[in-house]
């Protein structure tokens, strides 16, 4: 059944398993807002667990913007957990608006540790921010904010610590067209080194949202999201939603020119997991907009994934 709160809109969202159960954090904002698309501003990060992917039991709020000055002052965004055992390592968006009334913010990579995935301690000394030598900030004064979010830390396949991906921006190219995979590196998970895009930009994306890289059927793709309105160059014009590339090795470069839709607008910010049935990858994914633009805000049930040549693929119809 489809996950939604009756309060709340929800919307990008992240998995860990521990044993027999998926631990979901997901962005969540108060639809007494009245406006979805003020729930930027108003995001914390809720909490939910299941067995099997589709029947969900909520714990409530795990993790809330800091105020201040701080780098999550605003809103605490999307990010993903690594670890096992009693050692959780989560690694999220930290949003901080700089005026009232406009869009204009600053993005960073901050950290939560915990031994349960249910309590969260937000760690101060980890701060992974855009290094201008590679990526668009702010003081470019060329887009309306300093994007650095989105976060997905995986292991190096060879041991070689561990990597991080992450929604940036060049700081060169067409200034609607310089949307990369930002990457960083550590080798403890405490200290980071920013490194150059995985990704180039001129690839028809403004900005590649919630990236994941995953093995599916023993082939590597990235998958991540954009939407119609930041369809740039040669792609502005078409449909937007969840797109995914096959990669040959993921700590190469990411060929994101050749990166085709696997679901339309209608879903976003998909997740691909193993399914407990049967093992099969699937893609659980936020219901965005309906058909006639309409905001959705809840959780789909998992979609079955599958290669066609190249292509990645949902293998049942999306509703």
């Amino acid at each position: 059944m489809t996950f939604t709160l009756p309060d709340h809109w929800v919307w990008d969202f992240w998995l860990a398993r521990d044993g027999d159960t998926h631990h979901m954090m997901f962005l969540q904002a108060p639809t007494s807002l009245g406006d979805p698309d003020l729930r930027h501003r108003n995001a914390s990060v809720g909490y939910a667990t299941s067995d099997d992917l589709r029947s969900w039991t909520v714990h409530g709020t795990v993790l809330e913007p800091s105020g201040g000055d701080a780098p999550d002052a605003t809103a605490t965004w999307t990010g993903s957990i690594v670890g096992a055992d009693a050692d959780w390592r989560m690694f999220y968006t930290g949003s901080r608006f700089l005026r009232d009334g406009e869009i204009t913010n600053v993005e960073t990579v901050l950290a939560a540790t915990s031994t349960d995935l249910a309590t969260w301690t937000k760690d101060p000394d980890v701060v992974v921010a855009a290094d201008a030598r590679w990526y668009e900030t702010l003081d470019a004064g060329t887009w309306h904010e300093e994007a650095w979010r989105d976060p997905w830390v995986f292991a190096d396949p060879d041991g070689d610590g561990w990597h991080m991906l992450v929604t940036a921006r060049a700081r060169d190219g067409r200034e609607r067209d310089r949307g990369v995979i930002g990457h960083a590196w550590s080798r403890d998970l405490h200290h980071w080194e920013v490194r150059p895009p995985r990704s180039t930009p001129g690839a028809g994306f403004a900005h590649l949202e919630v990236p994941q890289v995953v093995q599916i059927e023993g082939r590597w793709a990235l998958v991540f999201s954009c939407d119609a309105t930041h369809l740039a160059g040669e792609r502005a014009g078409r449909g937007g939603g969840i797109w995914a590339v096959a990669l040959d090795d993921p700590r190469g470069q990411y060929p994101v020119e050749r990166a085709t839709l696997v679901a339309d607008e209608r879903l976003y910010s998909g997740r691909v997991v193993a399914d407990d049935a049967d093992g099969r990858a699937v893609m659980l994914a936020f219901e965005n907009v309906t058909t006639d633009g309409a905001f959705v805000g809840t959780l789909s049930d998992p979609l079955p994934l599958r290669w066609d040549g190249d292509r990645l693929v949902v293998a049942e119809v999306v509703r």
